[in-house]
């Protein structure tokens, strides 16, 4: 669980928290993770810097860190999903949601099959209409979760206060849940004390809120992520972390707006937001990324694959880095929907 950073906090920070959290001095997790990543001007991704990449000065590195050759499957793999629907790409708006400001997956790929290219980057309105392709890289995992803790026979909620010192954070033990909180988390018979529970319930209602605007075609959501069965009994601390200049932490209130947080994607949760918009006869399908890429870009791999002639060159090494188990082709899942 989080623990009392022993650094102060950043006064700007400090004062945002004391408004949101009124006379009390106590926030939700959601809360807080929603102020430290989002709150204009002071959230980690409303600041002028960059984030991605992978040189010493940002913090983490996605598959669009490693050139273009991710666009290029990516544009392969929708263009034929489209296709196997019965559906043309070239009606279709290439839609990605939370790009970083720096570019777009399809920024370094002009020979995408798609009508157009369209960016709705961090504070933009989500609005999507027509027919389109939704595509999104790492979104889901930065989406405000709430945190659950097994004490004796209740789950208790966890949140975060200030510190006696006033100029630090700390975690606070919110109380028992309500019974409505009890439908969504794991049944208290089963579930050993201690144990901590991450609820990215805002994941899936960021996945209904884009289901239901009017638009047809595709999602693609790239991320990490669980099956409820695995986040409900086979990660006992939770999923939330945090990093900072390449470097994963416990730390979560450590630096708040300054480092990122992540909290694994519930796919279920997801799949179950976008079933109800979809086809009757083609239900949302979650695969690991290498099963993705290999299954719905392959011949644009092996294509790639084949034009490098070193073994060596930075495609190929790029390629691996996307496919292998050992690297992101197990760490990242891709679930993929139609839209109707």
């Amino acid at each position: 669980m989080a623990t009392s950073t022993p650094c102060p906090t950043d006064p700007a920070f400090l004062a945002a928290f004391r408004r949101e959290a009124g006379p009390a001095g106590v926030l939700r997790f959601d809360a807080f993770m929603r102020l430290a990543l989002y709150e204009p001007g002071l959230g980690y991704y409303r600041r002028d810097r960059a984030r991605v990449g992978r040189d010493r000065s940002t913090d983490f590195y996605t598959a669009t860190s490693l050139g273009p050759v991710f666009g290029e499957l990516v544009a392969a793999a929708c263009g034929k999903l489209l296709r196997e629907a019965g559906l043309d790409p070239a009606e279709h708006t290439f839609v990605e949601i939370g790009a970083e400001p720096s570019g777009g997956v399809l920024a370094a790929t002009p020979g995408h099959p798609f009508a157009g290219v369209r960016t709705l980057r961090v504070g933009e309105s989500l609005e999507i209409a027509g027919a389109c392709v939704v595509f999104s890289n790492e979104l889901f995992d930065a989406q405000p979760a709430r945190r659950f803790v097994r004490r004796a026979a209740d789950w208790h909620e966890l949140g975060v206060a200030l510190a006696a010192d006033g100029h630090t954070l700390r975690e606070a033990d919110l109380g028992p849940v309500s019974p409505e909180a009890e439908v969504f988390l794991p049944e208290r018979a089963i579930t050993p004390e201690g144990y901590v529970f991450d609820a990215p319930l805002a994941a899936a209602e960021l996945a209904g809120h884009i289901a239901a605007q009017p638009w047809t075609g595709l999602f693609v959501a790239f991320d990490y992520g669980k099956s409820f069965a695995e986040l409900a009994h086979s990660v006992p601390a939770g999923t939330a972390r945090a990093y900072h200049r390449h470097t994963q932490s416990n730390d979560l209130l450590a630096r708040p707006g300054e480092q990122d947080l992540t909290v694994h994607v519930c796919w279920d949760w997801l799949a179950a937001a976008l079933a109800p918009h979809g086809p009757a006869d083609a239900k949302p399908s979650v695969s690991s990324q290498e099963s993705f890429l290999v299954h719905h870009a392959g011949e644009t791999l092996a294509a790639a694959l084949t034009r490098e002639s070193s073994p060596v060159s930075p495609v190929k090494r790029a390629l691996m880095h996307l496919i292998h188990p050992a690297q992101m082709g197990q760490k990242f899942q891709v679930l993929h929907a139609r839209k109707t």
